[in-house]
């Protein structure tokens, strides 16, 4: 699938830079695509649920990433959530970052927790995008692969229902850098970073 314009030759970019990612990370990455490969294989859909501790800013970033690698490999099939141990928001710092590198985002509904439609491409389903905890309805509650996106919630979240397969992909928190000076650059990083890994996996597939 092509992306939007601007989107698709950032994904060109982070394909250059799969050499950046450590061995041991791209062998955890490729357990991810192996699961992918084994459900599809089953005629059965890849789902992906990505965990963070307040489920606004690394989970939804991976999310959204994943579903977009997914198409963008024409990996039919895939269906990506978020979650939380907590529900917050999706903070607007991350929704500026995605916006930054290209993604098309747009508030559904207002609130403490606003609901966010984001697109990758045009024809593209949009991924809806808001807080939730990572039990919540919203997300597939059996067969899907657990993502732990930070280590907290890895170290608090023992047990998630549904989870055949729990994988620790864990990022540093932009959050740490809110109200300074090197704020716009880390979450910039931070989005690039999971992109590449995102789209490193789904290259596999």
């Amino acid at each position: 699938m092509k992306l939007y314009p601007q989107l698709n030759a950032y994904a060109q970019e982070l394909e250059q830079e799969f050499g950046q990612i450590p061995e041991e990370r791209k062998q955890v990455l490729a357990k991810l695509a192996d699961y992918t490969r084994s459900k599809l294989a089953e005629g059965k859909p890849a789902q992906f649920n990505f965990i963070c501790t307040h489920n606004s800013r690394r989970s939804h970033l991976s999310q959204i990433w994943a579903q977009t690698a997914a198409a963008y490999y024409d990996v039919e099939g895939v269906r990506c959530y978020s979650g939380g141990t907590e529900a917050t928001a999706f903070n607007p710092r991350a929704v500026r970052a995605a916006e930054a590198a290209g993604f098309s985002i747009e508030i559904l509904e207002q609130g403490d927790n606003p609901l966010y439609a984001v697109k990758f491409a045009e024809g593209a389903a949009l991924v809806k995008a808001w807080s939730k905890r990572f039990d919540d309805k919203a997300n597939s509650a059996y067969e899907v692969c657990a993502v732990m996106t930070c280590s907290d919630a890895d170290q608090n979240c023992p047990f998630i229902p549904g989870a055949e397969l729990r994988l620790p992909v864990t990022y540093d928190d932009p959050k740490n850098f809110d109200g300074t000076p090197q704020e716009a650059r880390k979450y910039s990083e931070r989005l690039g970073q999971i992109g590449r890994e995102m789209l490193y996996a789904f290259s596999l597939v």
